[in-house]
């Protein structure tokens, strides 16, 4: 396309995320990990606007609801080219969006959202700017569990999964953010919203029926371990498996 800056052919694409949730934010970078993305995060508008002048980067992911939409002018390179952004928020009505097309995104979610629908729409955006078809890796690899997000296949081992989106969107949040504990609160905040008002053992059964499909007895947690009044962790590995 005449006029567009290119992106780099030998260097990742640079995606800058605004979002004022780490444990969303860890989502989205994971997600954008199938996209060969050299991604970074920032938490506040003023962190944002910092980067998007000082980083430079080619597309952004901006949380409307803390102020996505004030920093919008901040993504216009002195050539006059707009870089894609992708607008989130966690208000889904009509006329929320159509504000946020009327301030300049290209595109605009629902939080929460699901891995393999913001993949699709950063590429989509990304090649509607640049007019260029972006790398993709279509397997992320987690110790002993491959995720490929286009076909919606799951392998732990040498067994193939067969997950509900939910499930799937669970396992996308704790493996973004292995090794960190996980509070139910925190666990029905990212996949549903803040305002979900969820039942006492609504987090459990979902992790029950997941560790079902991943065939994880939480005696000798494979890949989902439970801390004790606290939550749950991702373990990537089977190096908790008994001999």
């Amino acid at each position: 396309m005449t006029g567009l800056r290119s992106l780099p052919k030998r260097e990742p694409t640079r995606a800058l995320v605004l979002l004022d949730q780490p444990l969303v934010a860890e989502v989205v970078v994971f997600t954008l990990n199938h996209g060969v993305y050299d991604t970074r995060t920032a938490t506040t508008v003023d962190e944002a606007t910092a980067l998007l002048k000082e980083w430079r980067p080619h597309v952004a992911v901006l949380d409307m609801d803390i102020g996505g939409d004030r920093i919008l002018e901040e993504t216009q390179e002195p050539n006059g080219v707009q870089i894609p952004v992708l607008g989130l928020t966690r208000r889904g009505d009509l006329k929320t969006k159509l504000a946020a097309f009327d301030q300049g995104v290209d595109d605009i979610m629902t939080v929460p959202f699901s891995p393999e629908e913001l993949l699709a729409r950063v590429l989509a955006i990304t090649r509607g700017t640049y007019g260029a078809t972006l790398p993709l890796n279509p397997v992320i690899k987690l110790g002993e569990i491959e995720i490929d997000i286009l076909n919606r296949k799951i392998r732990a081992g040498t067994s193939e999964l067969h997950l509900t989106p939910l499930e799937q969107s669970l396992l996308y949040l704790l493996a973004a953010n292995a090794g960190r504990v996980l509070t139910r609160d925190e666990i029905t905040d990212a996949l549903w919203g803040v305002d979900f008002v969820a039942g006492s053992n609504t987090i459990d059964q979902h992790i029950r029926s997941l560790r079902a499909k991943l065939q994880n007895d939480w005696h000798r947690p494979r890949f989902i371990a439970t801390e004790a009044g606290r939550g749950y962790r991702f373990v990537p590995t089977f190096s908790e498996q008994p001999a």
